[in-house]
């Protein structure tokens, strides 16, 4: 079953349980897909395409809630953080940070790289393994601290 059709599914579910909130989010996030779709000029969007896209859309959620508590504004972090979890539904489960550890030492072991300076190729091979299942911003934490 392909993301869209899953989307529109839950977008039906979701009317027909009157969850304004999480039809508000399947809307958008089944726009975003489509704007992404287009482009990128795919002809469909593929499993890491779309985590790419839900990825972004937690992303633009995290910052807004960074700047609402700047602000004060106490009931709009509460809506975003609730966004965030009903997206978070669609990402595969996250590694462990010791599981991530391990599978970086061992990508950096199995390219045979040590410097810093071949961080790209380190951080390429290891988000190809890790498909999703960890934010890069941690990723790149981890490879920078095993690379000397």
């Amino acid at each position: 079953m392909s993301h869209a059709v899953g989307i529109d599914e839950h977008i039906k579910n979701a009317m027909k349980q009157g969850d304004a909130t999480r039809l508000s989010v399947m809307r958008l996030l089944k726009s975003a897909v489509k704007y992404y779709q287009v482009e990128k000029k795919l002809a469909e969007v593929s499993d890491s395409d779309f985590l790419a896209v839900v990825r972004k859309q937690i992303k633009q959620r995290q910052d807004s809630v960074d700047a609402y508590k700047q602000g004060g504004r106490d009931e709009l972090v509460a809506k975003e953080n609730e966004e965030i979890k009903i997206l978070e539904e669609y990402l595969p489960p996250s590694l462990s940070e010791p599981d991530l550890e391990n599978l970086v030492k061992a990508t950096i072991q199995e390219l045979g790289v040590s410097s810093k300076k071949e961080m790209g190729r380190v951080m390429k091979a290891v988000n190809e393994k890790v498909a999703g299942r960890a934010d890069g911003k941690t990723v790149s934490q981890i490879v920078q601290k095993n690379l000397s």
